[in-house]
């Protein structure tokens, strides 16, 4: 029988979950067996998953589960260099040369893993299956505001937070507005026509902001695009691939310019293919502005698990786009598990 093991995530900052109560009670009825980490900061109650039959495991108990068990979580594991003999199902940020990817790779190969990556579970046309991506646009437009706002009291932007759902969110930046007393920021969104600059888009538009919307019509010249800098806040919501054009390019702090914040919702600073090339770390929840120029101030965001801000509503989400693949992990050889092994096997052998 199929097993699949819901592990507690790790990581910091991290509530959310990529299967709900009703999505376990769905694979058990499609004859898969569920198990399920018991976990102190998961979003949603472990009691959901017991009253849907799941079996409860302790926290941070996946590395001793059964070496047939399918090890579903969503970010990163412990970096503890130990190999990983089970398959899991995780966004892995290892295919696109990123160092901490590369490492994670060694880990399977020493252990004979397979790491079915979320990110690269497709259909038949390449597209994704499922994503977090309107969430993150929402949540890392709410965050590069918040830079903006700091900036206006002549501050670098503070922690940020979890919230209990959208309306919360709109709520306490509405209430910051209202204090500076400053007309809303202009904002432009690349990548506007997908989910994550739908999400930034909506964020924006929720503000009284002015938007402006690009997507690939608007960038297919290539650049340069000083259309840009005439904005306060720049919004990049686009996957880096190759041949992705620079919209931001390393001189731009010293240029003539408006733009005051960079959201990079994208947030992939370690790629080679990075459209914005003068930061290169991520961001975090205790400190999510980077500020790469001082006068006239500039100031990047780059947070890596933004929807995680709101955890109730994106693992809703995500999880309901998610639950018709998971209905079918009782054949991993072909469909989106086949082509998501593949492309792992393709990467594992650059290792």
């Amino acid at each position: 029988m199929t097993h699949l093991w819901v592990r507690a995530e790790q990581r910091e900052n991290e509530e959310r979950v990529g299967l709900t109560p009703d999505g376990c009670a769905a694979l058990i009825a499609a004859g898969i067996r569920v198990t399920v980490e018991e976990s102190d900061v998961r979003a949603i109650s472990i009691e959901g998953y017991r009253k849907a039959g799941a079996e409860i495991a302790a926290q941070n108990s996946w590395p001793q589960a059964p070496q047939d068990a399918i090890i579903f979580g969503l970010k990163e594991l412990p970096e503890d260099g130990t190999p990983l003999p089970h398959r899991h199902i995780m966004f892995g940020h290892a295919f696109k040369g990123q160092p901490a990817g590369q490492d994670l790779l060694r880990r399977f190969k020493a252990g004979g893993g397979t790491l079915y990556d979320l990110e690269y579970l497709v259909d038949t046309y390449g597209r994704r299956v499922a994503a977090f991506g309107y969430w993150a646009g929402f949540a890392g437009a709410a965050v590069a505001l918040k830079c903006w706002l700091a900036q206006q009291r002549h501050e670098i932007c503070g922690p940020v937070g979890v919230y209990a759902g959208r309306d919360a969110l709109v709520a306490d930046l509405t209430e910051e507005m209202r204090r500076i007393e400053e007309a809303p920021p202009r904002a432009i969104v690349i990548g506007a026509l997908g989910r994550v600059g739908t999400g930034a888009s909506d964020l924006c538009e929720a503000m009284g902001m002015k938007v402006t919307r690009w997507d690939m019509a608007e960038t297919a010249g290539g650049g340069p695009f000083p259309q840009i800098m005439d904005h306060e806040i720049f919004l990049n919501c686009i996957l880096a691939r190759p041949g992705t054009p620079v919209f931001v390019p390393a001189t731009a702090a010293q240029e003539p310019r408006r733009l005051t914040v960079i959201g990079d919702i994208a947030c992939d600073p370690t790629s080679d293919f990075s459209p914005i090339k003068f930061y290169d770390r991520t961001t975090t929840w205790a400190a999510p502005a980077l500020r790469v120029h001082d006068a006239p101030p500039l100031d990047v965001t780059a947070i890596d698990n933004l929807p995680s801000m709101l955890p109730v509503e994106s693992s809703q989400d995500y999880a309901a786009q998610l639950l018709p693949s998971l209905t079918t992990l009782t054949d991993l050889e072909s469909g989106v598990w086949g082509r998501a092994r593949d492309t792992y096997v393709t990467h594992l052998a650059k290792v």
